[in-house]
């Protein structure tokens, strides 16, 4: 397996483990709270979500098409 791939499935890996981060804090009751009142989540949430679907992209595009 190439470096490009192992540091592919590296990325891919930790961005599935943000989303999962930041689904879980979306569902807490602090974020309800925050996204009833404002109509959107929290800083932190977002960071989690933007930077997991970042993430998982990019591991996805090394670990499947870079050769």
């Amino acid at each position: 397996m190439s470096t490009n791939k192992i540091i592919g499935v590296v990325l891919l890996a930790v961005g599935v483990v943000l989303l999962y981060f930041g689904y879980q804090a979306s569902q807490s009751v602090s974020e309800r709270v925050v996204e009833g009142l404002t109509g959107r989540f929290s800083d932190q949430t977002m960071y989690y979500f933007i930077g997991g679907a970042a993430a998982a992209v990019a591991g996805l595009f090394l670990a499947v098409f870079k050769k």
